[in-house]
């Protein structure tokens, strides 16, 4: 995991999500993003065709704003890009080899689609995915709460529709973890746990932290971490629960929020880009 920005000072970060694509041009030194951050819809369907168009667009906006920036946001969308920086892309699912394996809120098209391909091709540069959780615990190893832990074994939990995992050992991930699908008393972990079950459910805060502190001793005996980090949109409202969890573990909120996945997916690609001299 990168200390420095290394041969490159900057790297276009994408988010793939279910109801919005966010981009931006991230200073890979201080790990924040330089000027605006970009926001479009997801297309509902999310095909191939579709998405690609979207992804292609947002990149567009993001080096539109750049100086001597020459792509408009008009033409983004179906213009050819070439791409001047490396770019990594967060994903909601498993990609392996380029290739989709599973895809959470986006069209079944994409199962067995090379994405890195489509994708890269639209952008005029190859680019690398990852998973969304993976890219928010980048970003927080990196950058946030996590960067004093490197050499030990961390947790990071996003805490939003579902649980994702990112899990960290001496600061290398270990890609792809769906740690919000164990099974506590019968049932994902997810379906009581998660950010949008306390929703759902009409939980009260400390009703919530008891689910979520159930889950995450299981999580103890299992992985033995020496630390978690929640993530999130609910992260930003720590202050109300974070003291309720009853854990042997110390536990931290994420300090990039919203721009995490950004962030991580611009350092991941960076990351790659150095390593194979790209």
């Amino acid at each position: 995991m990168r200390g420095s920005a290394g041969a490159h000072s900057c790297a276009l970060g994408i988010d793939i999500g279910g109801s919005s694509i966010k981009a931006g041009l991230v200073d890979l030194e201080r790990g924040r993003i330089m000027g605006e951050r970009v926001v479009v819809p997801t297309p509902h369907p999310a095909t191939p065709e579709t998405l690609t168009n979207a992804v292609r667009g947002a990149a567009a906006e993001v080096l539109a704003q750049q100086p001597g920036g020459t792509s408009s946001p008009e033409s983004g969308y179906e213009a050819p890009l070439t791409l001047p920086v490396p770019a990594g892309v967060a994903f909601p699912g498993v990609v392996k080899n380029g290739v989709v394996t599973f895809a959470f809120n986006l069209d079944d098209s994409w199962l067995g689609a090379n994405i890195e391909q489509t994708i890269g091709a639209a952008l005029g540069r190859p680019c690398v995915f990852l998973n969304d959780a993976d890219a928010a615990g980048i970003a927080e190893m990196t950058f946030g709460a996590g960067r004093d832990w490197h050499d030990r074994t961390v947790l990071m939990l996003t805490l939003g529709t579902g649980i994702g995992s990112a899990l960290f050992t001496r600061g290398r991930l270990v890609p792809f973890t769906e740690l919000g699908h164990v099974e506590i008393g019968g049932e994902d972990a997810e379906l009581s746990a998660s950010a949008s079950a306390k929703v759902r459910l009409g939980m009260d805060y400390p009703t919530w932290a008891a689910k979520l502190s159930r889950y995450c001793r299981e999580m103890e005996k299992l992985i033995n971490p020496d630390a978690f980090i929640f993530g999130g949109g609910i992260s930003q409202d720590h202050a109300d629960w974070l003291h309720l969890l009853d854990l042997q573990t110390p536990a931290v909120p994420a300090a990039m929020f919203n721009d995490s996945g950004i962030i991580g997916a611009a350092v991941h690609g960076a990351d790659v880009a150095e390593s194979i001299g790209r």
